[in-house]
């Protein structure tokens, strides 16, 4: 069975990585935890490790692509397996596309304006500070 490698959120604002370098090519075989590529944010840049030993069956994005948090940046499996049973196909993914773009546009014409916020309550003026009261300088009288 393969398992896709997919790109983990680095940061809490993090959104998207560019792919350094690949440490690995289709067909080497990766331990658990080995490092296989290189990944470069606007706040970081660090390796992505296997989640699992195998046979690296297919990379889906080359370098100084840019790759949403959660994508599949790789599959990994058996020697004899082929990646075509995790990577789906074409037609799903355009699919797919074309219902988020539906879904994306339907929620967008139906959203309102949100009203106006009421305004706050007048604040009553301050009142003034109390001067420091000036403390007579007493001569020393000889």
């Amino acid at each position: 069975m393969s398992t896709e490698v997919t790109l983990p959120a680095l940061g809490e604002s993090v959104t998207e990585g560019t792919i350094s370098r690949w440490l690995k090519a289709v067909g080497d075989t990766v331990e658990a935890d080995e490092p296989l590529l290189e990944v470069s944010t606007d706040k970081v840049d660090t390796e992505i490790p296997s989640p699992v030993a195998g046979t690296l069956l297919e990379i889906r994005f080359n370098e100084d692509d840019v790759a949403e948090v959660g994508a599949v940046l790789a599959v990994i499996g058996d020697a004899g397996e082929s990646a075509g049973g995790a990577a789906p196909t074409e037609v799903s993914i355009e699919a797919e596309e074309a219902a988020a773009t539906a879904a994306s546009d339907a929620t967008e014409a139906e959203v309102e304006p949100a009203p106006a916020p009421a305004p706050l309550p007048r604040r009553r003026p301050r009142r003034p500070l109390p001067r420091p009261r000036r403390r007579a300088r007493r001569r020393a009288s000889r």
